[in-house]
């Protein structure tokens, strides 16, 4: 949203000095040297080509790049690691690139109050080993673990595999540092379990996508690794939907697992295709999940029964990581594929049957395949069309997603799940948020960022 009558862009060119002065080589101007830095993984472009890029190397460094773009009305994109997958993070014409790549410092573990203090750009997975080392752990585990980074999870409320067992980003997140638009810092939350002083400012910027601030560092809450061995497990169906209904039944019995993923025969087919390990392709679905504690092996074989008992074909119990490896490549082997017209949507766990079923039949009456992998455990799809080369191409694909999405609402679902809206999903607010929720919303977008310079027309 516009909060002013001058055009971003048209100021862009004055009191660039400014800004090299104060942020020297880390203020970049070559075109080539911005261009990596200008797109998401997404299937978006970017806006144009960007004024110049900002390699934050601190909270201040960020601070004076807002204050900068405040002042002259330029539009700011804020980068983590690029593997966004809605076109949030992509350049803006004549705009400000915001990196926090190098702000990658885990900053303390406090292993005796279970909390991790973290800047933005570090990876997920590097804070999940240097927490193991206290025998901690953190819970959020999106598939793209090892490549995205903290600051872009929590822009997103990002999910993940381990959602079914420990919640989404917003559960692991105790306190944030923000700088808001025109370049002041803020702090939320505290290192108490309870704190209910003011309004859930953390919550607030949990999810908002870089519209309201621009997330520096976060304070968030660890789990002790679990005793025993693992074990993973899998099971193959002929439907898809005995699949849904097995996800639906474990989720509701005594065996509670860790992980619960569900992959469809062309996902599987695709992953495969990439890089062999030997999966069978099934007729209709695969579940793969894990189980941990003590009683891991007990539990896994509790819900391979139940699989069994909705028909589940083929069935395995390991104690290695390879069936979830196989899960977590398949965004790359999507996109080797060159699929990417995708989306992320979210249905009630005892709605997967349906979804899948509904999925089907659209795929079967548009006439285009889609392969769909999920965090079944807590009913979040990913669903990625096969479609012609070309425009022709590109707009049959993304009636498929539209339809898709409009059968997850209708289930009691939601437009997406834990990748945001960015610029690909803006044209699907209406259908989910009534106009009163979209007016309040964008009342504090307006109050916290009154110049429209952060992500401007994109999430909201």
């Amino acid at each position: 949203m516009h909060r002013s009558n001058e055009p971003h862009g048209h100021r862009v060119g004055r009191n660039t000095a400014e800004l090299s002065r104060r942020l020297g080589e880390r203020f970049v101007r070559d075109p080539e040297l911005i261009a990596p830095y200008s797109r998401d993984s997404s299937r978006a472009q970017p806006a144009g080509e960007a004024l110049g890029l900002v390699l934050a190397e601190s909270t201040a460094d960020v601070s004076a790049a807002l204050a900068w773009a405040h002042a002259n009305r330029t539009p700011v994109s804020v980068r983590g690691a690029g593997t966004g997958l809605t076109g949030g993070a992509n350049a803006y014409a004549g705009g400000l690139v915001v990196s926090l790549e190098r702000m990658n410092r885990v900053l303390r573990v406090d292993a005796s109050n279970r909390l991790a203090e973290v800047e933005a750009g570090v990876v997920t997975a590097d804070l999940d080993a240097a927490c193991r080392e206290h025998g901690l752990f953190f819970p959020p585990d999106p598939a793209s673990a090892r490549s995205c980074t903290v600051g872009g999870n929590i822009a997103t409320n990002a999910g993940g595999l381990r959602c079914v067992s420990h919640g989404v980003t917003r559960d692991s997140v105790a306190g944030l540092e923000v700088v808001l638009a025109d370049g002041r810092v803020m702090r939320t939350g505290a290192r108490t379990r309870k704190n209910v002083v003011g309004y859930d400012l953390t919550s607030l910027f949990v999810g908002s996508e870089g519209t309201l601030g621009v997330i520096t560092s976060a304070l968030v809450r660890l789990k002790p690794v679990p005793p025993g061995a693992p074990r993973t497990f899998r099971a193959a169906f002929d439907r898809v939907e005995d699949a849904g209904r097995a996800v639906t039944a474990i989720v509701n019995g005594p065996a509670t697992p860790e992980v619960l993923e569900l992959m469809d025969a062309l996902s599987v087919e695709i992953i495969e295709s990439f890089r062999p390990s030997g999966l069978t392709i099934p007729g209709g679905a695969m579940l793969v999940g894990q189980t941990v504690g003590l009683d891991a092996a007990e539990r896994a074989s509790a819900i391979v029964a139940t699989c069994a008992a909705f028909g589940a074909v083929d069935t395995e119990i390991s104690e290695t990581d390879a069936l979830l490896e196989a899960r977590r490549l398949s965004n790359p082997a999507l996109n080797a594929r060159g699929l990417k017209i995708s989306c992320d949507v979210g249905v009630p766990v005892a709605a997967l049957a349906e979804v899948f079923h509904g999925i089907g039949e659209i795929s079967c009456r548009l006439g285009l395949r889609v392969s769909s992998v999920a965090h079944a455990g807590d009913g979040n799809l990913h669903c990625t069309v096969e479609a012609p080369s070309g425009p022709d191409g590109t707009a049959s694909a993304e009636r498929v997603i539209d339809e898709i999405t409009r059968l997850a609402l209708s289930l009691g679902g939601t437009i997406t799940g834990e990748h945001g809206i960015g610029s690909l999903k803006r044209h699907e607010l209406p259908w989910q948020l009534d106009p009163v929720a979209m007016e309040v919303q964008r009342s504090i977008k307006a109050a916290l960022d009154p110049r429209g310079i952060l992500t401007p027309d994109r999430a909201i």
